[in-house]
This record gives C-alpha cells, structure tokens and sequence, in this order.
C-alpha cells in the first residue's frame, strides 16, 4: 500500500511539474517577416534613391581628379618645382577627400538604412512579442541570427541568482562591469 501511494505521489508531482518542464519555445525569421513586410519596398526604394545620390558625388569628384592628374601630366614638363609641388599637394588633398567622402558615405548609407529600418523591425518585434504572449509562448527565437527576439520576464532568474550569491536584491552592475554576453 505504501508503494502505490509513493508511486501515486510520484506520478501527481510529475503531472503538476509538466507545464514547467514543458515550456513552449517558437522560432521565427526576423529577415523573411521584414521581407514580407509592406513598408520594405519603400524603405528599398528609399535606400537606393539616397546610395545613387552619394555615387552621383562619388563620380563627380574621381571625374574632377581624374582630370586634374591628366591635366598635371600634361603640363608636368613645362611647370616650375615650385608649381609642382602645389599640384601634387592639391592632388594629394583631393585624393583624401575622396578617401574621407568614401568612408563617410558608407557610414551614411548605414545609418540612412538603420533609420528606415528601425521602425519595421520595432513593429515586427512587436507583433512577435504579442503573438508569443497571445499563445503561451516563454520564448521565441530569430532562425536568421541566432538572437532571442522574446523572453518570457517571469523566467529571469536574477534575483534568485543574487540570492544564492547572498548579494543585496536591488544591487546594479557598475558602469565599469564587463560587458555583458552578446545575444
């Protein structure tokens, strides 16, 4: 009688701890939903307009270097060393100028991207997070990176942690902490 009463027991505390074990964990691809979404083509159309603007004024100013070098090498025999040396400077500077317009175009063109992006993904993560809470859903995780897109808050086990560690409940990290883990 023992035995079964033990092994009923046993069974009843497996039943009743099922739906902790079994936390329900989604996926979805953050890249393929932002794909699929309508502001997209917008935000492309946008991103294309703004990245042909920047190599319009990328050509304009190779096409001014390129003429100044053919210019310089033209004249090069008949200039004094004196006048040489200007051109070569104003070529030099040119040249960085270039450089530095390349560099921050890109870095423009990243943030323009960023800047017009940003409001999709907010929006798609958003609906992830209603739809994981709608359903029961503890987790979902991004198939495209790998990176958790929701977490269930009821699942941060800090404090217990901090506990455990005996450290104060409302202790923070100091600013100057290692980084925290990436995602």
């Amino acid at each position: 009688m023992k035995k079964i009463f033990a092994a009923a027991l046993l069974l009843s505390g497996m039943l009743f701890s099922m739906p902790t074990m079994a936390q329900k964990t989604g996926y979805v691809n953050l890249n393929d939903l932002l794909l699929l979404m309508p502001e997209r083509k917008k935000a492309e159309t946008d991103i294309q307009e703004y990245a042909k603007q920047l190599d319009g004024q990328m050509k304009t100013m190779s096409s001014e270097y390129e003429n100044k070098v053919s210019d310089y090498q033209s004249k090069e025999a008949l200039m004094t060393e004196p006048v040489k040396l200007d051109k070569q400077k104003e070529l030099a500077d040119l040249e960085e100028r270039i450089k530095n317009f390349q560099q921050t175009a890109q870095e423009s063109l990243q943030k323009k991207q960023n800047e017009l992006l940003e409001p999709m993904i907010k929006k798609a993560k958003k609906s992830i997070e209603e739809v994981a809470k709608e359903n029961g859903y503890k987790q979902i995780l991004d198939t495209s990176s790998g990176y958790v897109l929701y977490n269930d808050p009821s699942d941060d086990i800090m404090p217990l942690v901090k506990k455990k560690l005996g450290l104060s409940a409302d202790a923070a990290p100091s600013k100057e902490a290692a980084p925290a883990p990436k995602k």
